[in-house]
């Protein structure tokens, strides 16, 4: 891997606006330039976390943490880099493993592809693999590392998953076994935390189609969905936090996707399969050009 270009830059407040459980708090958040990164941002802000926000444009990143600073009066730092880079990654553990106020990690950062494994570039896949699976076992380990010790309620892990963690879809193969992953991996450690009867918190926040950066970078044409299916991150964002607050595990936000992961429970992976293939088929063709 290349060398990262990184920017590290704190900003502070003089007054400590609305607090949570009367203790100061630092949320980390990755992808917090834009997107559910970005709203998780604000949304944590009005609760009283101060922030660290994550992501590769510092120029976004400035801006967010600009207006949380502003209108909430809470204590900003942003990391502008890119955690599939090794040494950026390392920094971002560091940074997570000793503070000592930290209070919540919001895995967020990602990204997705369309078109057939074996016609991508082998490169883009690493970094998808990189991003969603080495970047959140990193960040988690020094997250969990630092607050299990300290048994604190309230404090944990959210990773951003999604309902394509539930199957299997052709021509976006690396982002569907990421999620996956990604919810084993979430399960996993919920259990060692209740072994330990630790209060500490872990959940995989798996959403459906979301309005937001993510289906328009990959070329996705979003009139292919239906209106009924579209959310908004501010959604999103409510029902996880709604969810991490009753310690929920897995976050489905709304009733037809909780409706399609039980129907995908009860159905067999045969149909499983051919379903997955006519929606790709009718769906994920790119957006026209002409």
């Amino acid at each position: 891997m290349g060398c990262a270009r990184t920017s590290f830059k704190g900003r502070e407040s003089t007054y400590k606006g609305l607090m949570r459980d009367d203790v100061d708090m630092l949320a980390v958040i990755t992808g917090a330039s834009s997107g559910l990164g970005a709203t998780f941002a604000r949304k944590l802000a009005a609760r009283g976390y101060d922030l660290l926000l994550i992501a590769r444009r510092g120029n976004r990143l400035e801006s967010i943490a600009h207006e949380v600073r502003e209108q909430y009066h809470v204590r900003t730092e942003i990391l502008a880099t890119d955690l599939t880079n090794d040494a950026a990654l390392d920094l971002a553990a560091s940074r997570i493993g000793e503070a000592a106020d930290l209070g919540l990690l919001v895995n967020n950062a990602g990204f997705g592809s369309m078109g057939y494994f074996f016609e991508a570039d082998p490169n883009v896949q690493e970094q998808m693999h990189r991003l969603h699976v080495l970047a959140t076992v990193r960040l988690s380990h020094a997250a969990l590392t630092n607050l299990i010790p300290r048994a604190t309620a309230g404090t944990g892990i959210i990773n951003v998953s999604s309902v394509a963690a539930y199957v299997v879809s052709p021509q976006s193969v690396s982002y569907s076994a990421t999620k996956t992953w990604m919810n084993r991996f979430s399960e996993g450690l919920a259990m060692e935390l209740a072994a330990k009867s630790s209060p500490v918190t872990v959940q995989a926040l798996c959403p459906g189609f979301t309005l937001t950066e993510f289906h328009d970078t990959i070329g996705m044409d979003r009139s292919r969905i239906p209106a009924s299916l579209w959310m908004t991150s501010d959604f999103v964002v409510e029902e996880s936090l709604r969810g991490f607050d009753r310690r929920a595990l897995f976050v489905i936000p709304g009733w037809r996707y909780k409706l399609i992961v039980w129907m995908l429970r009860l159905t067999p992976d045969a149909l499983i399969r051919r379903w997955s293939i006519q929606t790709a088929q009718r769906y994920k063709r790119p957006k026209s050009t002409g």
